[in-house]
């Protein structure tokens, strides 16, 4: 046995003991950055289900790289993720399908598949053991997203909001009913409100807000917006060059200071407390 097996069982170890380990997506000493490039950042934290984590950060800073390491799509460049207690890495694709959905920045498709047939995708990995109420899925999952409507329609005759929202749909039927192994549901979401107009925007993250405090939905998704994140985000991990240490997650409001506002995006913000009580900012150019 290596010194790499003796961390990763040493890790898998301390998740293990923790009780709740099956409700976490654990960073252990993950190193976020491209093959051949430099080091953007290292995490090491834990993300709990039932709670929504934004990731922020300026362009360039790794949040997209992080979403995919996350999710599984790209190997870390060092340390590991931990999803309910195992490895990522060594789960099957079916396995992780079922038990995450992600949505990408990039929903473009390359043949003409209808509004209705791109959401039916989402369903792909739950083939082997349909659930009882598959035929209504779907359906639900447009409904909830504000597509139904576009069932119908050619994907690519969409706006990109609507395309954006059509792929959300897609992602919550994936994931839309708990697992009959009972192993928490988790959906990474990689810029959701970027091209949706404000109503929408405030839509969809009280939406997967819901789900995850409603039905125990881990969610973690990238934006760009700090006042979305403080309504909306439980807690958020920020990525930017020349932070000090590995990255943690934390809570939103005592992560977004005025001063690290400054330091990390280069603008002046005034604090100010809405009528609900939210923490927001006015951002004016430094």
């Amino acid at each position: 046995m290596n010194a790499v097996d003796d961390a990763a069982n040493a890790t898998a170890a301390t998740v293990n003991a923790n009780a709740n380990a099956a409700d976490l997506l654990v960073c252990d000493q993950l190193g976020v950055g491209l093959p051949g490039r430099p080091l953007l950042a290292t995490v090491h934290t834990q993300l709990a289900a039932g709670r929504v984590t934004a990731i922020l950060g300026p362009n360039g800073a790794g949040k997209s790289t992080l979403l995919a390491m996350l999710s599984g799509q790209r190997a870390p460049r060092s340390g590991r993720v931990w999803l309910g207690g195992q490895p990522v890495s060594g789960a099957s694709t079916p396995a992780l399908a079922r038990q995450r959905a992600v949505l990408p920045q990039d929903t473009a498709v390359a043949f003409d598949f209808t509004v209705q047939e791109v959401v039916e995708m989402g369903r792909f990995a739950h083939r082997q053991q349909p659930s009882r109420h598959e035929a209504h899925i779907v359906a639900q999952a447009m409904e909830a997203t504000g597509v139904a409507h576009l069932a119908g329609r050619s994907i690519n005759t969409l706006s990109g909001g609507e395309r954006a929202r059509s792929h959300l749909a897609r992602a919550l039927a994936q994931i839309w009913e708990p697992l009959p192994d009972g192993a928490t549901r988790w959906l990474l979401l990689d810029e959701p409100t970027a091209a949706l107009d404000l109503a929408h925007q405030h839509h969809t993250l009280a939406l997967v807000r819901r789900w995850a405090v409603e039905q125990g939905v881990g969610v973690v998704a990238v934006l760009h917006d700090l006042n979305l994140a403080l309504r909306y985000a439980h807690d958020s991990l920020l990525l930017a060059p020349g932070l000090p240490g590995p990255r943690s997650a934390d809570a939103a409001t005592r992560l977004l200071t005025p001063a690290t506002i400054a330091q990390v995006w280069g603008v002046h913000s005034t604090p100010v407390q809405t009528a609900d009580g939210v923490l927001q900012y006015l951002v004016t150019a430094q």
